[in-house]
């Protein structure tokens, strides 16, 4: 099966204006073990390298004509647990973390201003401090900008489905 590949083509999703995360990580559940994830997309994912990358998976990627790529993911492990869902970045519990001392709801904002938001605002902070936002969708840009400058975060969607709400510890996250 390291050869077989579920395919999934998120170019209709990019090209309304949609955000496709949601699908690919729906996509990334339903994989069965050892099988692998063909992206068709209308640009290189960059961001989304890093992400699967921490679910186990490899990536190979190429141009395919008129901007469009194709991306495919490989289980690098195939013990790994692919369907787990991404829940947070620090291995500390995230309930002993302190209670938020910034408060932000960037729900009615469209992308790429909740992200920017965000990053400047813990630019702000000092190690340790919580920041506490809601979204109307997941990070997916976000959360590799996180992990690369050392903070943890932990985040769901709330009960509605519809509010992505992330917790994020400054520093924490520095090895």
């Amino acid at each position: 099966m390291a050869d077989e590949f579920l395919e999934l083509d998120v170019r209709p999703i990019l090209r309304a204006g949609g955000e496709p995360f949601q699908a690919i990580m729906g996509a990334i559940q339903k994989l069965q073990p050892g099988q692998g994830l063909r992206l068709l997309a209308t640009f290189k994912p960059v961001p989304l390298f890093g992400v699967l990358g921490k679910k186990g998976f490899s990536h190979e990627e190429r141009e395919i004509g008129d901007g469009d790529w194709e991306v495919l993911f490989r289980p690098q492990d195939a013990t790994a647990d692919a369907g787990t869902p991404i829940a947070r970045s620090d291995p500390a519990d995230p309930s002993s973390w302190p209670a938020p001392s910034q408060h932000m709801d960037n729900r009615d904002l469209d992308p790429p201003e909740p992200m920017v938001r965000i990053l400047a605002a813990i630019e702000s902070m000092r190690e340790g401090e919580v920041l506490s936002a809601l979204l109307q969708r997941e990070p997916a840009f976000l959360i590799p900008e996180l992990d690369k400058r050392g903070h943890a975060w932990a985040g769901d969607f709330e009960d509605d489905r519809q509010t992505f709400h992330i917790r994020i510890r400054i520093g924490a996250g520095k090895s």
